[in-house]
């Protein structure tokens, strides 16, 4: 948690992105994700940062990735 914002930022790594267009999808699903206040997506890497008020339920991450079309890697 950083101490100053009260945030905390966890990276996920997602399967399957390839183009912008990929990216807008999981940022549009893990965004609607209770308590996200921010996702930022890197293509090449496939990693996802999300900035949120509290640790978040991974299944919750998953299902919105998931929804978006792609697959969380691990956790």
């Amino acid at each position: 948690m950083n101490q100053a914002t009260g945030e905390v930022i966890t990276s996920y790594t997602v399967a399957g992105m390839t183009c912008e267009h990929c990216a807008a999808s999981v940022r549009e699903e893990v965004g609607t994700v209770a308590g996200v206040r921010r996702v930022g997506v890197d293509v090449p890497s496939g990693q996802v940062t999300v900035t949120s008020d509290t640790t978040l339920p991974v299944a919750d991450v998953r299902a919105a990735v998931a929804e978006a079309g792609y697959q969380l890697v691990g956790g």
